[in-house]
C-alpha cells in the first residue's frame, strides 16, 4: 500500500514538472515572439527610409527572399538548442522586416496608409489573441488539421511564387484571403502543441508563429491596401 501510494507521489510529480516545462516553453515563446517584433520594425524602418529593397522586384526579389529566408530558417534549426539561437531568429526577424519595406512603403503612398497599416496590425494582433484564447479552450488533437494546413501553405507559396511572374491581381486577392485563413489556423495548432507538450523548444515555437503573425499580417495589408487605399 504504501509503494502504491509513493508510485503515485512519482507520477503526480512528473505530471506537475510536465506542466511546469510546458508553461515554462509557453511563457519563453510568448516573451520571445515579443521581442521579436523590435527588429522586425526596425528592419521594416531601415528598408522604408533607405528604400534598399526598391530594386528587389520580380525574379531577383524572389531570389533574395527565399534564399535568405530559408538559410536563417536552416541556421535557427542547426542552433535551436545553443545560445545563438535566440541572436540568429532575431537577425532572421530583421531580415524580414527589411523585406516587408517594399509592400509598407507601397502602402505609405497612399494618403491613408498609415491608417491601413494601423488596421492590419490591429487585425493580426486580433487573429494572435483570438487563436491563443481558443488553443487553451480546445482539447482536441489537432494534428490531422496540421497536416492539412501544411498542404495548404504549400499550395499557397507555390501559387505566390507563380504569381510573380504572372502579375495577376485577382490570383494575388485569392492567395492573400486563403494565407489569413490558413496562418490564423496555424497559429492556433502551433500553440496548441506547445500548451499539448509536443513542442519543447520555445525558439522553434516562437519561429512557427511568428510566421504564420508575419504571413497574416502582410496579406492583410496587402488586401487593405486593394480595397481601402485612398490616392487622394
Amino acid at each position: 500500500m504504501s509503494d502504491h501510494v509513493q508510485t503515485n507521489g512519482r507520477f503526480g510529480t512528473a505530471v506537475s514538472a510536465s506542466a511546469t516545462q510546458r508553461n515554462r516553453v509557453l511563457r519563453n515563446t510568448y516573451w520571445l515572439l515579443a521581442l521579436s517584433m523590435l527588429p522586425t520594425v526596425l528592419g521594416a524602418w531601415v528598408g522604408v527610409s533607405t528604400g534598399i529593397t526598391a530594386s528587389l522586384t520580380g525574379g531577383l526579389g524572389l531570389i533574395v527572399f527565399l534564399g535568405g529566408a530559408f538559410g536563417f530558417m536552416f541556421a535557427i534549426e542547426k542552433t535551436k538548442n545553443s545560445a545563438a539561437g535566440v541572436p540568429i531568429l532575431l537577425a532572421f526577424t530583421f531580415f524580414m522586416g527589411l523585406m516587408l519595406s517594399r509592400l509598407l512603403a507601397m502602402v505609405l503612398g497612399f494618403s491613408n496608409g498609415a491608417s491601413l497599416i494601423m488596421m492590419a496590425f490591429g487585425g493580426t494582433a486580433a487573429v494572435f489573441f483570438g487563436m491563443a484564447s481558443l488553443s487553451t479552450i480546445i482539447k482536441r488533437d489537432l494534428s490531422n488539421m496540421a497536416k492539412f494546413l501544411f498542404i495548404g501553405a504549400i499550395l499557397i507559396v507555390v501559387a505566390a511564387v507563380a504569381n510573380v511572374f504572372i502579375q495577376s491581381s485577382a490570383l494575388m486577392i485569392t492567395i492573400s484571403v486563403l494565407a489569413v485563413g490558413v496562418f490564423s489556423a496555424f497559429i492556433l495548432v502551433d500553440l496548441k502543441r506547445v500548451q499539448d507538450g509536443e513542442e519543447t523548444n520555445y525558439i522553434s515555437a516562437t519561429l512557427g508563429v511568428y510566421l504564420s503573425l508575419y504571413n497574416v499580417f502582410q496579406s492583410l495589408l496587402m488586401l487593405l491596401g486593394v480595397f481601402g487605399g485612398d490616392r487622394e
